[in-house]
């Protein structure tokens, strides 16, 4: 394993507050897997064999509704992990995982990770940590969906992915439009229009990059209350 990806995988959310002595054997046994764009990394029912850390590039993980309609559930990059509930149960995977674009991903054996925390339960406390982590997240995502309107989801997404915290910056869209505006739950359509309305707020939309004026003033933009009366 490089030294940058394992870098990246000792200070992920997963093994932050882990003992060194049990990330040093996860990562030993570790392995690094490369994923070109549009890779199936697993699909929704197979058995849960694998915990996977992104060290570079982006994953999707995503269900097929009844209807055949896709329904994005998570976005991960680098430094973020999935598949740990499911892995610590020995479950199957509840979603379908992708990569969006082309990555590589740090595989960690669900079995070896069981065996460590039968003999060491000090591991659990990371496990738990990042579960609550995706929790969290989940728990934001709805709550951005039912409080915020399009243009202002938008704005969010784009100040998560903004490396800059004020002044203006540009920032790189990860992924194709169509996945963001499923990952924002929106139609393509609505996407466009919300990126559209954003221009008033310092937002110029490029093929796969976004210029942002004032981070700052999106920021405030993005947490006003639709209910008190602004005109977006």
């Amino acid at each position: 394993m490089r030294p940058d990806v394992e870098m990246i995988a000792r200070r992920s959310l997963l093994f932050a507050n882990a003992p060194d002595f049990l990330v040093d054997t996860l990562l030993e046994n570790a392995h690094v897997t490369q994923h070109a764009r549009g890779n199936t990394i697993f699909l929704q029912d197979d058995p849960a064999s694998a915990i996977y850390i992104v060290a570079n590039g982006w994953v999707k993980l995503y269900r097929i509704a009844a209807n055949g309609t896709e329904a994005v559930v998570g976005t991960f990059t680098k430094g973020h992990s999935f598949g740990e509930a499911v892995a610590l149960r020995s479950d199957t995977y509840p979603v379908s995982a992708e990569a969006v674009t082309d990555c590589e991903l740090v595989r960690i054996d669900a079995a070896a990770l069981l065996r460590l925390l039968e003999e060491n339960p000090k591991i659990a406390i990371a496990m738990l940590t990042a579960t609550y982590a995706h929790l969290h997240n989940l728990v934001a995502q709805v709550e951005q969906l039912k409080s915020r309107t399009g243009p202002q989801r938008v704005a969010e997404f784009l100040l998560d992915l903004a490396p800059c915290e004020i002044g203006s910056c540009e920032v790189t869209l990860p992924y194709d439009k169509v996945l963001i505006a499923g990952r924002l739950g929106m139609k393509p359509e609505s996407l466009s229009r919300a990126f559209a309305k954003l221009k008033d707020k310092g937002v110029k939309i490029r093929q796969n990059a976004a210029d942002i004026k004032d981070i700052e003033a999106l920021r405030a933009y993005a947490e006003d209350d639709p209910a008190a009366g602004w005109t977006r």
